[in-house]
């Protein structure tokens, strides 16, 4: 990953995100994360996305779901440039989390998991854990996570 280079310039570079990217390109959002943001994302790797129920991934890929993919998507984008230390001191004043709102409407919970480790609750209460923090786009942050989250219905 280059500093220097936007989330998906980025993105496209990593063989652990090729089911991300793709999903960026189908839902077209690929423009708006190629924009100035800032952005926060939580990036799924592949290992997450095979963790989904066999066939979710390539149901959410087709034409006629592409309402449904971008909510997804949006989902694990937050406004703003929040890296681990933005992260912590809001899970600090938070008395043990914090809530962020993400691009699609809904909310994430982040908390500490952990001496050294953040989680990321969703709002069907699935967690993920941020397995890389602090990858520095030139238009936001990336945290690499293992699991997928999703909005409620």
């Amino acid at each position: 990953m280059y500093p220097a280079k936007n989330i998906v310039e980025n993105a496209v570079n990593s063989a652990d995100h090729t089911t991300l990217v793709a999903a960026v390109q189908a839902a077209g959002l690929a423009e708006t994360l190629q924009g100035p943001g800032p952005f926060t994302v939580f990036a799924p790797t592949n290992a997450a996305f095979e963790e989904l129920p066999a066939g979710t991934v390539d149901t959410l890929l087709m034409p006629q779901n592409k309402d449904r993919l971008t909510g997804v998507l949006t989902y694990h984008v937050v406004p703003g440039r929040l890296d681990s230390e933005a992260l912590e001191e809001m899970i600090d004043e938070g008395g043990g989390s914090a809530t962020l709102e993400t691009v699609s409407g809904g909310t994430l919970t982040v908390m500490a998991n952990g001496p050294m480790n953040i989680a990321v609750e969703d709002s069907t209460g699935g967690v993920a854990n941020i397995s890389t923090y602090d990858v520095n786009q030139s238009n936001g942050v990336i945290h690499v996570i293992d699991k997928v989250l999703l909005p409620a219905s």
